[in-house]
């Protein structure tokens, strides 16, 4: 499966599919989200949210991918990245793209 970010794949003519997504809501433990918040005093990485979010971006992108191949696709083309805050210490991460196929 190729997941691109670009609207194109060099070489191929696409076919569209559709929309594809995955998502997912982490969160980090209390001992962390008090160690964050004394980190905001001085400044600085907030470690274990960068960690949270990098693992939150994985699983979305990988349930995103999932859906395309459940549809057939051969790439998500313009993939793109959200995130929200849901509460104090989570967030939702949106992976989103467009799935499509290659022609022959």
């Amino acid at each position: 499966m190729q997941v691109v970010n670009t609207n194109f794949i060099s070489g191929k003519t696409l076919s569209t599919i559709g929309i594809v997504q995955g998502s997912t809501v982490h969160s980090k433990n209390i001992g962390k989200d008090l160690t964050a918040s004394f980190k905001t005093l001085v400044g600085g990485e907030l470690k274990a949210y960068s960690e949270m979010l990098a693992e939150a971006r994985a699983i979305a992108l990988n349930r995103m991918i999932e859906q395309a191949e459940a549809l057939g696709a051969d790439a998500v083309i313009n993939v793109r990245f959200s995130s929200a805050a849901i509460m104090q210490g989570a967030a939702e991460v949106l992976a989103y793209g467009t799935a499509v196929k290659f022609e022959a």
